[in-house]
């Protein structure tokens, strides 16, 4: 049984591994990149399958490192206007403690907000040590949404007028040191993309156009901003190639197919919860003792003719006065 389920995790893990963009790499979007592909998983029932075993073992993972409390993972997700962040998200974390993973969705930024540099609001949301934070869109807004639509610079004191190059470099510069900080203090970092086309993106809003329970999803201006597609994968493009790193490298996912984009998602995430690889701490002498002592109690407290510890005797498990972990 084992065997089998490790062969299904070396499964899983190829899929995310053949995605990430290596640094360096110039990419262009979409010409680079097939939106519709799904590796060779077979089909919907061989990757929903394979995603239940992925989030079992992030599940797992994750509360090593909830116990471990010393590192952490942030998980940045972008993607264009219906590309599936939020059921992506749903998806793969479902499985996993809600206390040990926060979702942060970023929105127009306020007041407050653009009183302080443009990474400031991102600095508040990152993850706590043996937590797992989920950026649902991110501090990469500020070179994609602003970058498209420049007039949104003058809200921070810039001038939208002229060339902008010189801007969007030094935030790519900014944002790989600030990224290559939270690396070297403790904090994993995984950048995913999800690339549809401009097709699957035009059914997803007539799904949310002609079916009442997702009409809530949909906004006019969705409309409006697929004008603006080719800016977009533009933005993505040089933002992919300019910050795609050996510490926070970027995954293109292809994400046409729903199904496809979460198991590679799921796939990524795992990957990177293994490499960290958290360890539940383990017991000193004087812990031992205090856990001894609180079993014999909990023992003596058995009522007449009940198991005095049905636990230890089911599971096999050593009880802390007996055999230590490192014997």
């Amino acid at each position: 049984m084992g065997g089998k389920r490790e062969k299904r995790r070396e499964r899983i893990l190829q899929v995310g591994a053949t995605l990430r963009i290596a640094p360096g790499t110039t990419v262009k979007l979409p010409g680079d990149f097939g939106s519709g592909q799904t590796d060779d998983v077979q089909n919907k029932r061989a990757g929903r399958k394979l995603l239940r075993t992925a989030v079992a073992e992030i599940s797992d993972l994750q509360e090593r490192l909830a116990a471990e409390d010393r590192r952490s993972l942030l998980v940045v997700l972008q993607a264009i206007d219906a590309g599936g962040k939020d059921s992506t998200i749903r998806n793969v974390f479902s499985g996993v403690n809600p206390a040990g993973v926060r979702v942060q969705s970023f929105k127009e930024p306020t007041d407050e907000e653009l009183a302080h540099d443009y990474l400031w609001r991102y600095r508040q949301q990152l993850p706590a040590p043996g937590q797992i934070a989920v950026f649902n869109r991110s501090h990469y807004e500020e070179v994609l949404v602003v970058r498209v639509h420049p007039r949104l610079l003058e809200a921070r004191g810039l001038s939208a007028e002229g060339d902008l190059s010189a801007v969007w470099r030094e935030r790519y510069r900014e944002i790989n040191a600030w990224e290559h900080q939270l690396s070297e203090s403790g904090t994993t970092v995984v950048k995913l993309l999800l690339n549809i086309s401009r097709e699957e993106q035009r059914l997803r809003f007539l799904r949310r156009l002609d079916l009442p329970e997702k009409n809530w999803k949909f906004a006019a201006s969705d409309v409006r901003e697929r004008a603006y597609w080719d800016d977009y994968q533009r933005a993505f493009s040089e933002m992919v190639s300019h910050t795609s790193t050996e510490w926070a490298p970027w995954y293109v996912i292809p994400a046409d197919h729903k199904w496809f984009g979460r198991l590679a998602t799921a796939s990524i995430v795992l990957d990177a919860l293994q490499r960290i690889d958290p360890r539940i701490p383990r017991v000193g002498a004087r812990e031992r003792e205090e856990l001894a002592a609180a079993r014999a109690e909990l023992i003596a407290e058995a009522p007449p003719g009940a198991p005095a510890d049905p636990i230890a005797k089911r599971s096999g498990a050593h009880p802390p006065d007996g055999p230590s972990a490192g014997s």
